[in-house]
């Protein structure tokens, strides 16, 4: 029987992350970087944007984007580690600093999002 490993769920953060961060990313740069600091758009105001954090749903999606993120970040420099610098003989070390450092922002995430507002 063959070894059961965590690749799979792996490769699904990865490409969930990559999808929500390519939809997102660019949005929210667009909007926050160009079209509201030279007026083109009125920005909202500090009420307004406070509001929206504070509804549960938004600091749900925002959650998941950084997680997503992270991940996908994570699986992109540990493969950059393996193949491109060919590494693969120190892997249970790249996989836990790689993974572990996902997983120590999601909290922080997780926690600024909780804790601020």
């Amino acid at each position: 029987m063959a070894k059961r490993t965590a690749e799979p769920f792996l490769w699904l953060l990865f490409s969930a992350g990559g999808m929500l961060a390519a939809m997102l990313i660019p949005a929210l740069f667009l909007l926050f970087a160009i079209l509201f600091p030279l007026g083109w758009l009125g920005p909202p105001d500090h009420a307004h944007l406070l509001t929206m954090l504070r509804f549960p749903l938004t600091r749900l999606a925002l959650l998941g984007l950084f997680v997503l993120a992270l991940f996908h970040g994570a699986h992109r420099f540990r493969y950059t580690l393996y193949d491109g610098l060919q590494l693969k003989s120190h892997g249970d070390i790249i996989n836990g600093l790689c993974y572990g450092l996902a997983a120590v922002g999601s909290v922080l995430a997780a926690n600024l999002l909780l804790r601020v507002l």
